[in-house]
């Protein structure tokens, strides 16, 4: 069973293992360093569909489906899914599983969604309330920006913090304890503010939750960054990755030399026009899914700490002059089981 470790952390005392998992995307991404490592990627960002919001729900169908594939399993053999994404009522998760037949469970995180949904996969396989589970996520530049910003025909320019919504989706397939990856630990956020505004500088409002969770975690588990291979946030991009090494300098936790940032990796910085980095639930879920959960399998990384981070906000809290709320959870992910 699980155990509280800490005021903020839960250890998994049978640690779940990731049996499956798959990453998709788009034209940027195929442009990007990471493009060898992603299951699928597709040249069209409509993926063939009439719409944007109907390519993104293509997107976090095919995720699912090339992640049971991988595992030999189907729709019948998952007891639940945790799906969510950035679009009003996560009609991108909804519309895209709704022919699946599985339970469901649909999640609000913003970006940080794909570190909730494994969070709760994971518990759930750790509570025998199931014997295999599914976390996805996914988002699409093009159906962000006209949800949250301007449609593209409007032709706004973007500034230097803003960040790239990735036209991705990553999956994972989690079950009962078999092999590496194992999810160890996970570590659910609070909501941080710090009274940012600028709805184009989401690294900016999103650093303080993502610098507080992890410290919580290190007082919780008295450890510190030299303790695991890798500590990878999602998605602070260039600004918010900065400010987040800060706050925990502060507080004498040293980052810098363990850090990666999901929106920095996933996008060529300088031969790409993505200002700040990557940005969106399926930037740190592909990530995660195309090129760290494979180096766990491989144990070419053994302990690492993924921070997937979100904005709370939406068009109506920016237009009323409020701030944005971060939240960001933590997921420790391990090729081995103790």
């Amino acid at each position: 069973m699980a155990t509280r470790v800490g005021k903020y952390t839960i250890r998994m005392d049978n640690p779940p293992s990731i049996i499956g998992f798959a990453a998709v995307g788009s034209k940027m991404e195929s442009e990007g360093p990471l493009a060898q490592n992603f299951d699928l990627l597709c040249p069209d960002s409509t993926l063939g569909e009439q719409t944007w919001e109907k390519a993104e729900s293509r997107l976090q169908k095919d995720a699912v489906n090339t992640a049971l594939s991988k595992c030999q399993l189907s729709p019948p053999d998952i007891d639940v899914i945790f799906a969510g994404d950035l679009l009003n009522q996560c009609i991108g998760s909804t519309y895209g599983l709704r022919d699946l037949g599985i339970p469901f469970v649909g999640l609000y995180g913003a970006c940080s969604t794909m570190a909730e949904s494994l969070s709760m996969a994971s518990l759930f396989i750790e509570g025998k309330m199931a014997c295999r589970t599914l976390a996805v996520t996914s988002s699409h530049f093009c159906s962000a920006e006209r949800q949250f910003r301007f449609p593209l025909e409007y032709g706004g320019v973007r500034t230097p913090t803003a960040q790239w919504t990735a036209t991705a989706s990553g999956a994972a397939v989690v079950g009962e304890k078999v092999s590496p990856p194992y999810v160890r630990q996970v570590c659910l956020g609070c909501i941080e503010d710090l009274g940012i505004k600028d709805a184009n500088n989401m690294g900016a409002a999103m650093a303080p939750a993502a610098a507080k969770t992890i410290q919580r975690f290190f007082e919780d588990t008295y450890t510190n960054a030299d303790n695991y291979d890798l500590i990878l946030t999602g998605d602070l991009g260039t600004v918010g990755s900065d400010l987040m090494i800060q706050l925990l300098e502060k507080e004498n936790y040293q980052v810098r030399a363990k850090h990666k940032d999901c929106g920095m990796m996933l996008y060529d910085l300088n031969n790409q026009d993505v200002g700040a980095g990557g940005s969106g639930c399926g930037c740190s879920a592909s990530v995660l899914c195309s090129t760290i959960l494979p180096q766990i399998k491989n144990a070419q990384l053994n302990d690492v700490l993924f921070i997937a981070t979100g904005a709370l906000l939406s068009p109506t809290s920016v237009q009323q002059g409020e701030s944005i709320p971060g939240i960001a959870h933590l997921v420790h992910l391990s090729s081995r089981e103790k």
